[in-house]
């Protein structure tokens, strides 16, 4: 497939080496330019591109930058994308650690709704629920014990679908988790977020979760990632945030 990609931080490049080693086009891009992107690209086997063209020709775009920025993409970005592309959206929203207070997130509005907003186009929100180096490191072979199962929310059918594959390609069981409007399930602070699940247990934690204490949990988190270590494992930061958003689980 050809798949664009708009951030190039953790999730951003971790998804772009992956797609890149498994025969996919990818192109790359940043805020900053492709010409900062350049010497990363080249280690990761993908072309650096502008904003702009990594919408263009592609099947696929994955927009996988700080909450806050989104209203900084380029207006009418989407405007030429044909309807069939599909674009997911990585995003989380912190506002005490990074982006500030925005007022409809503060009320039900989901997060990659929002997002829908902003860019005109229905996305489907897949790739936010995993620290990176659980992507990097934790993809299994399918029927594995213990395989970590990624949600995946959206409304549109065969977009779910091509992503469930995209998922399921890279080592993890790609789980349909409903609509986009069900998407606060996998919100920073829900049961299902970075909890490292395998199939059942997410099933189990979408289920179970409760949106009021997912925002409690989600502050909680906030003021505990600044004082992790340098030496704080990531099986230690799975294992806290299990206890800070799932104590039950």
């Amino acid at each position: 497939m050809k798949i664009g990609i708009i951030g190039a931080g953790a999730i951003g490049s971790v998804l772009a080496g992956k797609w890149a080693k498994n025969g996919h086009t990818v192109s790359l891009a940043n805020s900053r330019g492709p010409d900062t992107l350049a010497d990363l690209a080249t280690k990761l086997g993908v072309r650096a591109v502008s904003v702009e063209d990594a919408v263009k020709d592609v099947e696929v775009v994955v927009i996988t930058i700080p909450q806050k920025n989104v209203p900084q993409l380029p207006e009418g970005l989407f405007r030429d994308v044909p309807e069939g592309v599909v674009v997911a959206d990585t995003g989380n929203y912190y506002p005490s650690l990074r982006d500030g207070a925005i007022a409809e997130l503060e009320g039900d509005q989901t997060e990659s709704g929002w997002v829908a907003e902003r860019i005109g186009r229905p996305v489907v929100k897949v790739f936010n629920s995993i620290i990176s180096h659980s992507l990097d490191q934790g993809g299994q072979a399918a029927g594995s014990p213990g395989r970590i199962a990624l949600p995946i929310a959206g409304d549109d059918a065969r977009a779910k679908e091509v992503l469930i594959g995209l998922v399921e390609e890279l080592g993890f069981t790609g789980i349909d988790a409903g609509p986009l409007s069900e998407s606060w399930r996998q919100q920073p602070g829900s049961p299902a977020y970075c909890t490292d699940y395998d199939e059942a247990g997410l099933r189990s934690a979408l289920a179970r979760a409760d949106r009021a204490r997912s925002v409690a949990a989600r502050n909680t988190t906030e003021k505990w990632l600044p004082t992790l270590s340098k030496d704080t494992t990531p099986a230690e930061i799975v294992k806290r945030v299990r206890e800070i958003e799932d104590p039950a689980g």
